[in-house]
């Protein structure tokens, strides 16, 4: 992860050198909107869910990087030169299952954050768009824990709330917590004609969360205390648009 970023530093710091050399270079202001669709990938602490998931003799979870999905757009603000704002929204699913003694047993790490961007893009750089800035918005972070055998009936289902029936081989449980972001961003966007550009960019999510619920709003004791929703992320993005700086 440090050696991406040091190499996400030296791409800015070579595409700022070759602006400024360029004898053409001024400081104008930006204007321009787009929208388009962000593959990215985040990455989470998830040591310790896997620490558990090794226990129910299952594959732990990569924590090579989550896939997430999702989608955003921007407007320059004429009101303040190369500033523009608005919104996005990523999230996704990571999972493994296996079959152990005759039990199905499956875990899900969800997470997903959004709100609104805002980033001031340098007006010293040419023909792409370099810009720092941040997401504030919110997000959450739940974990699903299943296990199961045999069929399933409607009537069954029911009678387990009905008369308190307690199936060992039967579990459902998600574990999960909200929390609210201030991102910061990095982000470059290469345009490819005048309607369509590419980005890359990053950013860390610092989230500010309460309490971990289990189910519907129960209090988990004893949640570990690495389980942290922090995580930094990479995006990739193609967009659609007026494609103008």
């Amino acid at each position: 992860m440090k050696k991406l970023f040091i190499i996400s530093f030296i791409l800015i710091s070579l595409t700022l050198t070759l602006a400024q050399e360029d004898g053409d270079v001024g400081w104008v202001a930006r204007f321009g909107a787009a929208g388009g669709v962000n593959p990215a990938f985040v990455f989470p602490n998830l040591d310790p869910i896997n620490s558990q998931i090794k226990k129910i003799g299952i594959d732990q979870l990569s924590n090579s990087g989550m896939f997430v999905l999702g989608g955003s757009g921007y407007i320059y603000i004429m009101l303040v030169e190369n500033l523009r704002v608005g919104g996005m929204g990523i999230g996704g699913t990571k999972s493994t299952s296996g079959l152990v003694g005759g039990l199905n047993k499956e875990v899900k790490y969800n997470y997903g954050f959004g709100g609104v961007t805002v980033e001031y893009t340098l007006p010293f750089v040419k023909n792409i768009a370099v810009s720092f800035g941040a997401i504030l918005g919110a997000g959450s972070s739940s974990i699903e824990i299943y296990q199961n055998a045999g069929s399933f009936t409607w009537e069954d289902t029911w009678r387990k709330v009905n008369n308190g029936i307690v199936l060992t081989n039967q579990v459902s449980d998600k574990i999960s917590n909200t929390f609210f972001t201030i991102a910061p961003t990095v982000n470059i966007d290469i345009p490819l004609s005048r309607f369509i550009a590419f980005r890359i960019g990053g950013g860390y999510v610092a989230a500010i969360s309460g309490d971990w619920k289990i189910n519907n709003g129960q209090s988990i004791a004893n949640i570990p205390s690495d389980l942290s929703i922090n995580s930094f992320f990479i995006q990739t993005g193609i967009y659609f648009g007026l494609i103008a700086f």
